[in-house]
């Protein structure tokens, strides 16, 4: 499973999750599957409100889950059409709002 989270700035694992999905500078991916944790910058930073564009930034990075603190309803409904399930993230760290991930402590848009 990859999990996507927006973030103001790298660091891992340690990142704090941005709060809101369309306007997050860089967004990090975290295989569950392999432990790998990579950065993806946000190619899509100058788009007006509501018309932010998932599929580019994430520049088609195939991800099935994202957790974000803030999101629009027309995002959460790009991102459901293309499987991807969307859940409301917690103050802390991606560290921590995986685990509750994984414990289905997490509530989905």
């Amino acid at each position: 499973m990859k999990v996507c989270v927006p973030v103001s700035e790298n660091k891992g694992m340690e990142s704090v999750p941005f709060g809101h999905f369309g306007s997050a500078p860089e967004f990090v991916i975290c295989d569950l599957d392999s432990n790998e944790v990579k950065s993806i910058n946000n190619g899509d930073l100058g788009h007006e409100h509501g018309k932010c564009q998932p599929l580019k930034a994430l520049a088609n990075k195939a991800v099935d889950a994202v957790i974000v603190r803030g999101i629009g309803a027309g995002a959460i409904s790009k991102l459901n059409s293309m499987g991807t399930k969307v859940y409301q993230g917690i103050e802390g760290n991606v560290k921590e709002n995986i685990k509750l991930l994984k414990e289905n402590k997490l509530m989905e848009f």
